[in-house]
């Protein structure tokens, strides 16, 4: 048995961001089936390889805390990795959208468990922020994952489910607390040491918050797209292009697993413009969609191979966090 244990892979947190952009570009080519008539199988494909991802990544973050109890905490408590456990509860809530079409009732059970999880640790994880005394360095992107991201998700869930109400409580969490995190991260990002090579790739998430947020408002509101998912489709096109423009820098550090991080935003930025077509736009949302759609498309084909292949190759797990390292790659 102790052998067995000591062979257990020690799965990060962050590997919940996997299943993130799996099911949102699931999700993305179930728009395209209503708009394009695309061939429906290839997007429930992908949401069925997304709940398996979500299982296995589920079932060794649960066996890690059993059975090696000392090195989850320590991914727990650490400055930056800590923010990733919240993706257990967002994946968690992705899950309940992509069974809503086959499972009402299972789809509610699914996402009230991921969104008690996700609020319950964002209360906890921002509780100790608000305490202070924390190193500028541990700053990332990450930092949007338990408040920001959650409340979107949130959110999006809220609306496929049928509480478009109680999304829009939501959207506005996540969009003020968003706004306050931001004003940090720059402050950071412009003020302090540059990021070392191993937490670049975080800088990914930076993509999520405006696209994300479209697609959280596109699903609590109705009716042509207005003004404010405008707005925000246009600050993610700004952040696209910024991350574009450092991607050399980024990629100093060789491409992993934890580039999973810009997947969320990139699938987002495609299935809001979609959704925008779909609703009407016949603007620049019309122009860029097939455009963003098959480029993100292609990315997202790249980095599962990259996976594929780093899974494979017995290279995909990184190494194991010390609560005391805040420079540990992600």
């Amino acid at each position: 048995m102790s052998s067995l244990v000591a062979r257990l892979p020690l799965v990060p947190a962050s590997f919940f961001g996997i299943v993130l952009g799996v099911i949102g570009l699931g999700s993305t080519w179930r728009i395209a089936h209503q708009l394009w008539t695309l061939p429906s199988a290839i997007g429930e494909g992908l949401m069925a390889l997304g709940i398996l991802i979500w299982a296995a990544v589920l079932l060794f973050f649960v066996l890690k805390w059993i059975v090696s109890a000392e090195a989850a905490r320590a991914e727990a408590l650490h400055p930056v990795q800590c923010c990733y456990v919240g993706l257990a509860g967002v994946s968690t809530m992705l899950v309940g959208v992509a069974v809503q079409p086959y499972q009402h009732i299972a789809a509610l059970c699914i996402y009230f468990v991921g969104l008690v999880f996700t609020l319950g640790f964002a209360l906890w994880r921002t509780g100790h922020l608000w305490r202070g005394g924390r190193d500028p360095a541990a700053s990332t992107p990450v930092l949007y994952l338990p408040t920001v991201a959650g409340s979107f998700v949130t959110a999006i869930g809220a609306g496929a489910l049928g509480f478009p109400d109680w999304g829009k409580l939501a959207f506005g969490s996540g969009l003020f607390s968003w706004l306050a995190v931001e004003s940090v991260l720059l402050h950071r990002l412009y003020t302090s040491e540059p990021l070392a090579p191993g937490i670049r790739p975080a800088l990914g998430i930076q993509l999520a918050p405006a696209t994300v947020g479209a697609l959280a408002y596109l699903s609590v509101s109705e009716g042509p797209p207005d003004m404010v998912v405008y707005a925000l489709i246009g600050y993610g096109l700004l952040q696209l292009l910024l991350l574009v423009r450092l991607l050399p820098w980024i990629l100093e550090q060789p491409v992993s697993a934890g580039y999973w991080g810009f997947t969320f935003g990139l699938t987002a930025l495609a299935g809001s413009l979609l959704r925008m077509v779909l609703r009407g736009d016949t603007g620049p949302a019309a122009t860029m969609a097939p455009i963003v759609f098959g480029a993100v498309n292609l990315i997202m084909a790249a980095l599962m191979l990259r996976t594929l292949w780093l899974l494979v190759a017995g290279k995909i797990l990184p190494p194991v966090v010390a609560a005391s390292a805040p420079k540990t790659a992600t």
